[in-house]
């Protein structure tokens, strides 16, 4: 889905204040749903999430989690709902079998760094880890599901956008009241600069919760100079045309699409005449390349970006700690 305008205003805004009522009963049916008890996984279970629906850098923060803990010499493994994929597992990804449409677009970028789990029921797919040999979970985006119980729980939350006007989903963006959902969290990381973001960063820091603060760093470095069409559809596409003009790419033209857009093949067609037409190169995120057929995939540039911690020391304590005190 495109977030809707009205949810970055503030909570006056009358669409918000019309859907008000829907959202304090939505977001109290998730805040009691997330105080459920959970059962053990048999191992450590790290999970990140966020407060609010849509793209804050919860991939490239699991996949930063992910290298921390090989570094302390645990074998993690993934473990996803599969947002926009048909299955509902328990069942390993398999780069060489599974496309986005199969397994959604996120496990696919996550299976390249470690055995990755698809699964509706987190307990089921929390066994296959185990059965692969994992002796850590990584749970990307479980901050809302409660039937597991969490070592470490880590809120990611984009600088630039922080949580909107602060009220539940639909009258904001928003998953739950932020006060019921600050006790389940143990920390932030912060994506990026921002306002917003900060002003969430210090209420965390009141409530004498850590704040990791990183931000993107790119690994592409082929993109200056060159003239481009860029395209995107992921949580805010435009952080990512932001992140290209800062690489020096010379942006003829950009088209944002719906987070976990599925590209159809009369929009492939219009992207690549449009781009002739400019005399442009396509440009566009991991995360959408891996929903492209894969002739047109071979025609696009792909910006590959890291999540790069200020203070990564900070963050490989607080993994420790909850390793240490994980039963």
């Amino acid at each position: 889905m495109r977030p809707p305008a009205f949810w970055a205003a503030g909570p006056d805004h009358p669409a918000a204040r019309c859907l008000a009522p829907l959202g304090a009963a939505y977001g109290a049916l998730v805040a009691r749903r997330m105080d459920r008890p959970g059962a053990r996984a048999g191992c450590p279970i790290l999970c990140l999430g966020n407060f609010t629906l849509g793209g804050a850098g919860k991939t490239p923060a699991a996949l930063a989690l992910a290298a921390v803990l090989a570094a302390l010499g645990r074998t993690p493994a993934f473990l996803s709902r599969g947002y926009g994929g048909r299955t509902a597992g328990p069942v390993q990804v398999d780069l060489a079998r599974h496309d986005a449409d199969a397994v959604g677009d996120e496990p696919l970028l996550l299976a390249r760094r470690a055995p990755t789990v698809v699964s509706r029921d987190r307990p089921a797919g929390a066994a296959l880890c185990r059965a692969l040999g994992a002796d850590t979970i990584v749970m990307d985006d479980g901050l809302q599901n409660p039937s597991l119980v969490k070592d470490l729980s880590l809120a990611v939350i984009d600088g630039p956008a922080g949580l909107g006007n602060g009220l539940p989903v639909p009258a904001g963006p928003l998953r739950a009241p932020l006060d019921r959902q600050w006790r389940h969290v143990a920390g932030l990381i912060l994506v990026g600069d921002g306002a917003p973001g900060e002003a969430v960063a210090r209420t965390a820091e009141a409530r004498g919760l850590p704040v990791h603060r990183a931000r993107l760093v790119r690994e592409t470095d082929d993109l200056a100079g060159r003239r481009c069409l860029a395209f995107a559809g992921i949580g805010r596409p435009d952080k990512f045309f932001a992140t290209l003009a800062e690489a020096g790419t010379v942006i003829a033209a950009t088209r944002p699409f719906p987070d976990h857009h599925r590209y159809r093949a009369g929009e492939l067609a219009t992207l690549a005449a449009e781009a002739q037409r400019l005399g442009a190169d396509l440009v566009t995120t991991e995360k959408d390349a891996v929903r492209l057929p894969p002739a047109f995939a071979a025609r696009v540039r792909v910006l590959r970006v890291r999540l790069a911690f200020d203070d990564a020391g900070a963050l490989r304590r607080q993994v420790q700690g909850a390793l240490a005190g994980a039963p």
